[in-house]
């Protein structure tokens, strides 16, 4: 990755001084260029202010392009619809680590790999117990995570690329064991072991919905909707938590703890928790009698009301993740016949807003928590589980772009400026003067 391109450079002129520093613009195999200004602050003494770093590129990543305005999502090239519908999550997951997609051999044994990692160490069942039973699920997830490096010593040297397999491989093995343990703690049913005979998906609704008393029953619909969104929320770019991953893997912290960081940057109400937040927008709502004058609230601008679920940051135009799952929302409401008001709400809502004028001319179609949410909600996770599900999905892309991330050389550890707005020097006054 140390071969960039620079195909021409761009001049800044200090208004102030005369000098003038020529940086190089570097291009991406796709996407806008960049200008190169790692040689700002030695050639002119300033360096850039950019909050949330919205105009800064902080790597070089071959892993997810994403073109807002043409509702584009590429995972290492492939369009994140093909991927949805034509392979898997654990096929999708090796895409992301090893940058193709896998043959059969490969794809045989990292699949065996992954299915017999899922077990955690007995020891860390003990730590579950500490919690009190009504704590949030992604404390506990977060907590316990950042524990497993007290348990795998063998796969925390991140200078030896086999140890990094292997911690990846036990990250994304063991994230449904530990979600679905979280889950079963705060409703107070005991754990269940996984079981090698089921695909991801299956085994992590086994381990979650299973009971001692009887045997549980996997509908082949819904673990195909919940495959489908652990591959798209497996990865999404320099999102806040993929950021906070790499920022903490630049220190060289080992990968449990870097995972750890990212569940907990994860948390935040405004990046996963979208998806909990439609479905109390739809409780707010109601009724589906009460949609067209909350409609007509989110259309006004000096309504503080919000509709979750329509509209996405990123995409401009159709969330393309969007589109695969409002497929998988209708067949699983339609295969499990659920009656449920606040189901019937939102599909209602849905209709309402892809005919709506409004909605049409501001793009803001359903997005993918939107139905995320719906299928969450069938399937019968509390919201609490909903961020933990999505933190499940994306340990693929965190550990993948952590490990991308230390084997870029010209990665350096993550040091961000700051334009100082306090006192300038001054000297001390003691306590009697003051």
């Amino acid at each position: 990755m140390s071969n960039l391109l620079s195909n021409n450079t761009i001049t800044l002129t200090n208004n102030q001084s005369g000098d003038s520093c020529e940086l190089p613009v570097i291009s991406g195999s796709v996407g806008p260029n960049v200008i190169d200004i790692r040689k700002l602050y030695s050639h002119t003494g300033l360096f850039t202010f950019d909050p949330g770093y919205g105009a800064t590129g902080s790597c070089l990543s071959g892993l997810t392009y994403i073109d807002g305005d043409q509702g584009i999502l590429l995972h290492r090239g492939y369009p994140i619809d093909q991927l949805a519908d034509q392979s898997d999550f654990l096929e999708v997951a090796f895409l992301l680590l090893n940058g193709e997609l896998p043959n059969q051999t490969e794809r045989d044994e990292f699949v065996n790999a992954i299915t017999h990692h899922t077990m955690v160490h007995e020891q860390i069942s003990t730590f579950f117990r500490g919690f009190r039973r009504d704590a949030h699920p992604m404390a506990i997830l977060c907590g316990v995570t950042g524990a497993l490096s007290a348990f795998y010593h063998d796969s925390t040297d991140i200078n030896d690329e086999n140890q990094r397999m292997i911690a990846s491989r036990r990250l994304i093995a063991k994230m449904p064991t530990l979600a679905a343990m979280a889950y079963k703690y705060s409703i107070g049913q005991p754990f269940n072991y996984p079981r090698n005979n089921l695909s991801y998906a299956e085994n992590f609704l086994h381990m979650c919905f299973s009971v001692p008393a009887e045997e549980y029953q996997i509908d082949p619909v819904v673990a195909d909707a919940m495959d489908k969104i652990f591959i798209l929320h497996a990865d999404h770019e320099q999102n806040a938590s993929t950021s906070t991953v790499r920022l903490a893997g630049s220190s060289g912290a080992n990968p449990f703890a870097c995972i750890a960081a990212g569940i907990a940057s994860l948390w935040g109400p405004a990046h996963g928790g979208a998806n909990e937040a439609v479905l109390n927008m739809l409780n707010e709502i109601g009724n589906k009698s009460n949609i067209s004058s909350f409609v007509d609230k989110a259309k006004d601008k000096d309504d503080q009301f919000r509709l979750f679920g329509f509209g996405h940051r990123v995409y401009k135009n159709y969330d393309p993740r969007a589109q695969v799952l409002r497929k998988s929302c209708h067949e699983v409401l339609g295969k499990m016949g659920i009656n449920d008001p606040l189901l019937e709400l939102a599909m209602e809502l849905e209709e309402l807003a892809l005919r709506d004028q409004y909605f049409i001319d501001k793009k803001l179609y359903p997005n993918v928590d939107f139905y995320s949410g719906i299928i969450l909600k069938a399937m019968n996770f509390p919201t609490s589980m909903f961020t933990v599900l999505f933190a499940v999905a994306r340990t693929v892309g965190w550990i993948s772009q952590w490990k991308e991330m230390i084997e870029d050389d010209t990665q350096r550890i993550g040091r961000p400026r700051q334009l100082y707005i306090g006192p300038a020097q001054r000297d001390f006054v003691i306590l009697e003067k003051r």
